[in-house]
């Protein structure tokens, strides 16, 4: 159980640190370059272990349209969201506003799923997790506000793109019983190639000429921030979980936040605020889904 708490911060504290990793790559190449070395350097290690564990066969190919559709909206297009908003945002507001990405997985769940009935406490986590996000944005402040909008907005898209995809695979993927590596690794593996056919390649070679941003790319981000922070989340997911293991992103934001103070980034109040009412947000619609599947589950039967 040591070894799974163990995981369980690593988790937390691999999710943090992309948003610098994914900083520092930009001032050296474009955001699609860096999404297609992220994905392909977190493909090798899920591609290792799907082997040594027989994860992938043939039958699975009948499933190919579900995995095209993951690769393509829930990786390549989600991957380059967050990058083009952390390009444009100091990285530990991009990592709080990352956080957001169970808002709007609740949110999307409720809609679109309707297997969960919104009760206050969840109504509450939704009006906090907003109010966070618009402590973070700040627009009271206008023209003289350091905050880009663009870069809020990237941010925001990627977490719907990532709140949709959870129904996706909820109503499409979850019904077929496939390995959650399989899955994972079709999905980048699919990614790759779709991002090999559209990234322009010119100038990558840059990445090269800061030891700091290139490693922190390949290893920091593709081989650690992706493929091991997938076999560690489906780990956990075995040993604790949906619920417990998605509590690594109560640690993330705050992973990001301190890591960009670290590096010079202004820190203060009003961040902070935020990231207690996103945090506050999480918990509450987690306790809020908990309660409400409760109360589904012992309502009496007609």
């Amino acid at each position: 159980m040591i070894l799974t708490y163990g995981a369980f911060i690593l988790l937390g504290l691999i999710w943090g640190s992309n948003f610098i990793y994914m900083k520092w790559a930009t001032a050296l190449i474009s955001p699609e370059q860096i999404v297609l070395l992220r994905v392909f350097f977190g493909f090798l290690p899920l591609a290792f272990a799907a082997w040594r564990k027989g994860a992938i066969d043939r039958s699975q190919l009948r499933h190919l349209p579900h995995f095209l559709a993951m690769a393509s909206v829930a990786t390549a297009l989600y991957y380059f969201a967050i990058v083009k908003g952390t390009a444009l945002l100091p990285s530990g507001i991009a990592g709080v506003l990352g956080g957001s990405i169970a808002l709007f997985t609740a949110i999307s769940s409720l809609v679109f799923l309707r297997t969960e009935k919104l009760n206050r406490l969840m109504a509450l986590g939704v009006a906090l997790g907003f109010a966070g996000i618009v402590m973070i944005a700040r627009p009271w402040e206008g023209a003289s506000n350091r905050i880009d909008p663009m870069g809020v907005f990237w941010m925001l898209s990627g977490a719907v793109i990532l709140g949709l995809s959870y129904v996706y695979v909820r109503r499409f993927l979850s019904p077929l019983n496939l390995p959650p590596l399989a899955l994972v690794t079709w999905q980048m593996g699919l990614a790759l190639f779709i991002l090999l056919l559209v990234t322009n390649l010119t100038g990558i070679g840059r990445i090269t000429q800061n030891t700091h941003a290139a490693i922190g790319l390949v290893i920091g981000l593709g081989v650690l921030g992706t493929g091991t922070a997938f076999l560690l989340y489906y780990q956990l997911l075995e040993k604790l979980g949906a619920v417990a293991a998605s509590g690594a992103t109560y640690i993330t934001p705050v992973v990001a936040l301190l890591i960009g103070w670290i590096n010079g980034e202004d820190v203060g109040i009003l961040e902070l605020a935020a990231v207690i009412l996103i945090l506050g947000s999480i918990a509450m619609l987690q306790l809020g889904r908990q309660r409400s599947v409760q109360e589904t589950c012992s309502s009496p039967k007609i």
